[in-house]
């Protein structure tokens, strides 16, 4: 009857040579052929376990394959059965013994004294990651990559702030525009009441001219003449300093030379049928900007001139317009008798091509 010496005899004896899989193998192996069978799970060679009487010890005891240096353990991954191998073994793919599923043996632990049970990966499935930071590779961008990434962005960067610089550029440069720079050279406007000695009317056969410089009102607003001129026949009547101003009055009379008009009255009814003299209003609206109103008939006009001297023409005018706010001026002139200006030359005429 062989004792427990002569049992660890025989497991001396099966060298299996390299093992893939050093596994527990639990139970009474005299009543059960799983010692035998077990190995031959694992591609070992079967072989029968020895019946060994009066050995208790045998009858409990775990029975193990030959255990290397190297060796580390780890889990199935389906059922958690704990799995003795040796690190030659990695990467390698067997079957577990208690479930039967396939499964790859994992990475060696770098601390061959780690406690730690390692898992397995079924062979059906992605293996997990490493759990050995030296087996892991980091992902490197590439330099040119990184460098046309920066370029980029800096391009788009740039391109936004030039967009809003040039939606701005009016209110970060206060670049002058043509009505801002109108606003900021115009002298302040002058302003003057409506007059009440100046009645409209549209028959001035017996009114009176009053007495006093021209006033009035143009467009609603009141006026009275700081400037008057006589251009070619041109009498104009103004208020404010600059040009266009701010309001006035253009007539256009029948005369070459402002001379002609010395001494001279003129007269135009309402009813008077065209051609008469062209009347143009002038005002500006609310944001500065002149504006023009002609008139060619339907207004009652009375003018007289006196002797011009000294380059003036003095006289007195009386003028309402049939406009919506019922423009009307009257009282006294002294015009500045201004020359036209020279005529254009004209440009030759380009000689023919001679036919051929």
């Amino acid at each position: 009857m062989p004792s427990c010496d002569a049992v660890l005899k025989i497991r001396a004896v099966f060298n299996f040579g390299p093992q893939k899989e050093l596994l527990p193998i639990r139970g009474n192996p005299q009543s059960s052929p799983a010692f035998g069978s077990g190995f031959a799970r694992l591609g070992f060679p079967a072989f029968p376990v020895p019946k060994i009487r009066g050995c208790r010890s045998f009858a409990g005891m775990e029975s193990f394959a030959i255990k290397s240096m190297s060796e580390f353990k780890f889990a199935c991954p389906v059922c958690g059965q704990h799995i003795t191998a040796d690190s030659r073994t990695s990467g390698e793919r067997l079957e577990c013994p208690t479930c039967f599923r396939k499964i790859i043996v994992p990475q060696a632990p770098a601390d061959a004294d780690s406690k730690l049970i390692l898992s397995a990966a079924q062979a059906d499935k992605p293996r997990p990651p490493q759990s050995n930071p030296e087996l892991a590779v980091p992902f490197l961008r590439s330099p040119r990559r990184n460098v046309l990434s920066a370029v980029a962005g800096t391009l788009l960067l740039l391109a936004a702030a030039a967009a809003g610089i040039y939606l701005l550029r009016d209110r970060l440069f206060k670049r002058a525009t043509p009505e801002s720079q109108a606003l900021t050279k115009r002298p302040p406007k002058s302003v003057y009441p409506v007059p009440t000695n100046v009645s409209w009317t549209l028959k001035l056969g017996g009114q009176p001219f009053p007495e006093g410089v021209a006033v009035g009102q143009i467009h609603g607003e009141g006026f009275q003449c700081e400037r008057a001129t006589l251009q070619a026949g041109n009498l104009t009547l103004r208020q404010g300093k600059t040009w266009p101003p701010d309001l006035g009055v253009s007539i256009a009379l029948f005369a070459k030379q402002g001379e002609e008009l010395s001494g001279k009255t003129v007269e135009v009814s309402a009813d008077r049928q065209p051609p008469v003299p062209r009347v143009t209003l002038r005002w500006k609206d609310e944001r500065d900007m002149p504006i023009t109103h002609n008139f060619a008939s339907g207004y009652a006009l009375k003018i007289e001139f006196g002797e011009a001297a000294s380059g003036r023409m003095p006289g007195r005018i009386y003028l309402c317009i049939p406009d919506e706010s019922r423009s009307v001026i009257a009282g006294d002139f002294d015009a500045e008798i201004r020359k036209p200006p020279p005529p254009k030359p004209k440009q030759p005429k380009a000689a023919p091509k001679p036919k051929g």
